[in-house]
């Protein structure tokens, strides 16, 4: 793993923001505080080789699914890269719970995106979707605007560095076009 991806350099991916989906509302609420910090040290170590500053983790979840309790602080300051576990897992939530944060201030993809992400410093470049690969999570009502989707078989509960370096080699395979069309 030494955070190079098809011959690119972690600069010319311009991962900043990863974003990795998966993993029911019951099993973050089971899921021990030792096994989140021994996930989120590997996982933010093998993102940071790519140049990632964010790694966020997030419940595949269920339209309408309340928030989970996860046994572990919501943000992680570690020495790789900023780690955020988001427990929303209704997108449609989370954009609510977004425009409120907002207030009176304007309302543009700007605040919107920073009141999704704080402390974040931006919307995630790549979303890894754990498991089911026949619908896509109620979680990523925001995302799928321009985020680039890995889909990945890996069950959330058995993903590694392994899989993220796999996801991470497939999205720097691809030509991002941010909506445009080819000439």
């Amino acid at each position: 793993m030494n955070g190079e991806s098809a011959g690119a350099t972690p600069e010319s991916l311009g991962l900043h923001h990863l974003l990795i989906v998966g993993g029911s509302g019951e099993q973050w609420s089971h899921r021990e505080r030792d096994r989140w910090m021994e996930s989120a040290r590997e996982l933010s170590a093998a993102a940071s080789a790519f140049g990632v500053s964010w790694l966020t983790f997030r419940p595949y979840g269920a339209l309408g699914e309340p928030a989970v309790e996860a046994e572990v602080d919501q943000v992680l300051h570690l020495e790789s890269c900023g780690v955020v576990i988001d427990p929303t897992a209704d997108g449609r939530q989370r954009l609510v719970d977004a425009f409120r944060a907002i207030g009176e201030g304007p309302v543009n993809e700007a605040s919107v995106a920073g009141s999704l992400y704080e402390p974040a410093d931006g919307e995630p470049d790549l979303v890894v979707i754990c498991g089911r690969s026949d619908r896509l999570p109620p979680s990523l009502v925001w995302e799928l605007a321009y985020a680039e989707l890995v889909l990945t078989d890996t069950d959330w509960e058995r993903f590694g560095a392994q899989d993220l370096v796999a996801a991470v080699t497939q999205f720097g395979q691809r030509r991002r076009r941010f909506g445009g069309l080819d000439a």
